[in-house]
């Protein structure tokens, strides 16, 4: 077994996400701290800090640079980020003028919070989609089993007659709500320097600030190095979005354990009973939802990030978020393929 099952040689079939895996690859890490350096030689030369043709060097050197990953990987144990080792190999490489320029005024938490943001927006561009095509497979099923009858439980006990119109309007509508608020979620830049206060930039630093975020597609705010907001609203909303999907996962399990009710396509089967089919992707979204659950109380704990910048909290995050947002994206990926997979649903 790895370390993760995410990323495991066969368990990443059930859990993994081929499409959200490589946002959260050291290759995507490093592109998006180059686009932050080069973004931040853009804006600081667009506001007179720096020279323009040091910009320009800085730009073409992120554009066309290979770090040494053997080097990035033994100074990050020494030094706990990759950013220090990440700088001086490419101020090697742009030249003894544009190195006095380059990361200007930024600190190694601006490059690796920011590279987080650029990354999470992406991944949550898609997993909206996702959302939409989820709830679209379920408008489907409502149109051609919707007037069908169900039997209604309440605490695990028969309750009344309901229709299956009833059972996925229950399933849809938190699904919905989510998708709106993932494409309301703000992705701000970090930029706050040594201590966040940008000491160095002066009367300038909010103006370079708000040309760095433009430059990045990201939104214009304060320094949230020790104020993680960001983090624990797109963490709460991952684990809200696993666990209403796993609340749909349970309640097919046991809609498959009644029998008669449910009919669902696909794998599931048994190596000592050839005639079971088990609900496994609807098993695995309780899972997903519980595993997030948990993650984000860690995540909490790192609101807890003392004065100005926190290492012990800070790590956390990246031991966390990259699990909870894979946690997600299988929960989408595995709600998407169930809905398709079900056959019939209910009792005419």
């Amino acid at each position: 077994m790895t370390a993760s099952p995410f990323d495991h040689p066969f368990l990443s079939g059930l859990l993994g996400d081929d499409e959200i895996a490589p946002y959260f690859s050291a290759e995507a890490d490093i592109r998006a701290m180059l686009s932050f350096e080069a973004a931040l030689a853009t804006a600081e030369a667009a506001h007179g800090l720096i020279p323009a043709e040091a910009a320009r060097r800085i730009a073409e050197t992120c554009a066309a640079f290979s770090p040494d990953v053997s080097s990035l990987r033994s100074a990050t144990a020494r030094d706990g980020v990759v950013v220090p080792d990440l700088i001086k190999q490419l101020r090697a490489d742009a030249g003894e003028e544009a190195a006095k320029s380059l990361h200007f005024g930024a600190t190694s938490q601006d490059v690796i919070d920011t590279s987080l943001m650029i990354r999470l927006k992406a991944v949550v561009f898609l997993f909206a989609g996702r959302l939409s095509t989820i709830a679209a497979g379920l408008d489907a099923l409502d149109g051609q089993f919707g007037r069908n009858k169900l039997m209604g439980h309440t605490r695990m006990q028969a309750a009344i007659p309901i229709t299956v119109s009833d059972r996925l309007n229950a399933w849809r509508e938190p699904l919905t709500t989510y998708r709106d608020r993932l494409t309301e979620l703000s992705f701000p830049v970090q930029f706050g320097g040594a201590a966040g206060t940008l000491d160095k930039l002066g009367s300038q630093a909010a103006a370079i600030r708000a040309s760095l975020a433009q430059e990045l597609g990201l939104t214009d705010a304060p320094q949230w190095q020790s104020g993680r907001l960001p983090i624990a609203d797109i963490a709460g909303l991952f684990a809200s979005i696993s666990g209403s999907l796993g609340k749909m996962g349970q309640d097919i399990a046991l809609l498959a354990q009644a029998g008669g009710e449910i009919e669902i396509s696909g794998g599931g089967t048994s190596s000592a009973m050839a005639h079971k089919q088990n609900p496994v992707s609807a098993e695995v979204l309780i899972s997903l939802a519980r595993f997030n659950a948990t993650l984000l109380s860690g995540v909490h704990q790192s609101l807890v990030h003392e004065q100005e910048r926190s290492g012990a909290a800070w790590t956390l995050e990246w031991l966390l978020l990259p699990q909870m947002t894979m946690a997600t994206a299988a929960s989408l990926r595995l709600a998407g393929e169930l809905i398709r997979n079900i056959r019939r649903l209910g009792k005419a």
